[in-house]
């Protein structure tokens, strides 16, 4: 019985079991003389009772070891000790491809497609070798965490003594991906492989076996006689043709090698993942009910917050603020968030408030910022505000100097018009309006206003007497 630390070969010590199968055990084991980790397989004992089984698994594994494929496992050894056989393979770093649809339960379309066209490349390498793998299934198809894949287990079912083995879930799982022919006791050919990987495929896109049976032999008559379930509505009708075609009854209806069904696999992944990607830019998601939709932000704008708050889920209430902050001077006030609470919590914080808050008081030396107008809406969007003006003391002091600037040059421009109209020709002041050689209005022709008085003289000629007028002196 084989136990952590056993060595085999004087070379390989087992480590840890990572499986078991109709076959034998697998662990991972250390190469002590290359220091490398290793996949050990050991084969059970009554494989070693045909006599002629050892030579041909010795000669399947030389064969195998002249595969060169990233796609196919990588044997480095045979031997046996202590009457048992062992086959050292590479160690592949992943999760079998089984265990994978037990957690998820099914792969999308252009998955599976992706894993098939490799499965099928390496199935081809293989046939181009003239080896047939026999037992191609989820459980020996290991995939890497980058997502390729790597096909194991060549060869080991062609024993005739793998019918006669009764290990729970060995032959079910077996006779689950066997073809026709092979159920029928026909000789397995590279079309026997290409129809094992179509259930696989069918596997991967419905979650489920084409057949299921309470015995193998029960499901193997299922795979000869009867037409699997069909595949779910969601799936593609050329990935249905490609599975439906590699799962025929008849060989020759199949896809006529492994590297065909890899070439239409990987053309239809190509497809698919186009068709995803484009569907994902014509049509972007929908926002989640209860979540504004977003707007996009105009360039040279600030980007609006929505009004309207968002719908509150059912049975829940929305909560806005009662005292939101105040905001920093010179910047647009945000309204606050709206926040979704339970019923009981909603009914506590909702309470009406007596008075309003009061409004934030501007800060000294800065101007309040005046209520921005909206500014014109485009089609399905909803007006976007307008940036706030905003003035510093700078530019209010110099706007000042500037108007009283302006104020002086028109005052001294007025009075210079001014002297210019009442100066004479000579640029020096006429004479004053009251001393012009033109008699005034009221008879009077000096500017002094002196009295005058009338006198009578008397004529020098005669008794004659004559007027005239005399300034009077004292």
């Amino acid at each position: 019985m084989l136990s952590p630390g056993v060595k085999l070969g004087n070379r390989y010590r087992l480590d840890e079991r990572i499986a078991s199968g109709g076959m034998g055990d697998v662990w991972r084991g250390t190469d002590e003389v290359l220091g490398r980790t290793v996949a050990v397989k050991s084969l059970l004992p009554a494989l070693l009772d045909d006599p002629d089984f050892a030579e041909r698994f010795r000669g399947e594994a030389r064969t195998m070891a002249t595969i060169n494929h990233p796609g196919v496992v990588d044997i480095y050894d045979f031997g046996s000790d202590q009457q048992i056989a062992f086959l050292v393979m590479e160690h592949v770093e992943g999760e079998a491809l089984l265990a994978t649809l037990n957690r998820v339960g099914r792969l999308t379309s252009a998955r599976t497609m992706a894993l098939v066209a490799q499965a099928a490349d390496a199935l081809h390498a293989a046939h181009l070798e003239g080896i047939v793998h026999r037992d191609v299934k989820p459980g020996n198809l290991l995939v890497r965490p980058n997502g390729t894949l790597v096909l194991t287990d060549f060869g080991i079912a062609r024993s005739d003594l793998v019918a006669q083995l009764t290990a729970a879930g060995s032959v079910l799982g077996t006779a689950s991906y066997i073809s026709p022919e092979q159920a029928t006791g026909a000789v397995a050919t590279p079309a026997s492989d290409v129809y094992a990987l179509g259930v696989v495929a069918y596997q991967c896109l419905s979650g489920r076996r084409p057949f299921a049976g309470d015995n193998p032999l029960e499901i193997a008559l299922q795979h000869v006689r009867e037409t699997p379930r069909a595949l779910p509505a969601d799936i593609p009708p050329q990935v249905r043709a490609v599975v439906e075609r590699a799962m025929a009854k008849d060989p020759a209806d199949r896809w006529p090698s492994a590297a065909a069904l890899a070439g239409v696999s990987r053309q239809l992944k190509a497809q698919l993942s186009q068709a995803a990607r484009t569907a994902g830019q014509a049509s972007p998601v929908s926002p989640a009910p209860g979540r504004a939709s977003p707007v996009s932000a105009v360039p040279g704008r600030i980007s609006p917050v929505s009004a309207v708050p968002a719908a509150p889920a059912p049975g829940r209430a929305s909560v806005v603020s009662a005292a939101p902050a105040a905001p920093a001077p010179g910047r647009a006030k945000v309204p606050s968030p709206v926040v979704a609470r339970s019923p009981q919590v909603a009914r506590s914080a909702v309470a009406p408030q007596p008075f309003p808050p009061p409004a934030p008081q501007p800060q000294a030396g800065r101007s309040p910022v005046a209520a921005v107008p909206l500014g014109p809406a485009r089609p399905g969007h909803p007006p976007v505000p307008g940036p706030p003006p905003r003035r510093s003391r700078f530019g209010r002091m110099l706007l000042a100097l500037l108007l009283a600037a302006l104020v002086l040059t028109c005052f001294g421009m007025v009075s210079y018009v001014w002297d210019e109209v009442t100066a004479g020709p000579s640029g020096r002041p006429g004479p004053s309006p009251g001393t012009s050689g033109e008699l005034r209005l009221d008879g009077r022709d000096d500017s002094d206003r002196t009295s005058y008085r009338q006198l009578q003289l008397p004529s020098t000629g005669g008794d004659e007497t004559t007027t005239s007028e005399g300034r009077q002196t004292r």
